[in-house]
């Protein structure tokens, strides 16, 4: 299965988070791509590593909706 990204924000400068899935082992990542004024860099984080910082920002409570999501839809099939 090819990873699916499901975008989690894009900021007013135009960073932007998405969450990866499909990796393999059954990983989820976040990845950052840094707007191209700073680079445009992309990093992956794992999803434990990521909430693990502790941010406050829109990509962090995106990510937790979303995640919050996944465990309903595995809890209604169960």
């Amino acid at each position: 299965m090819a990873p699916k990204a499901t975008d989690l924000y894009r900021s007013s400068n135009g960073d932007r988070w998405s969450l990866i899935q499909g990796e393999p082992g059954g990983r989820q990542v976040v990845r950052h791509e840094a707007n191209a004024a700073s680079g445009g860099q992309v990093t992956d984080m794992e999803v434990g590593e990521f909430l693990s910082i502790g941010g406050a920002g829109p990509e962090f409570a995106a990510l937790e909706v979303i995640l919050e999501r996944q465990a309903e839809e595995r809890a209604a099939q169960d």
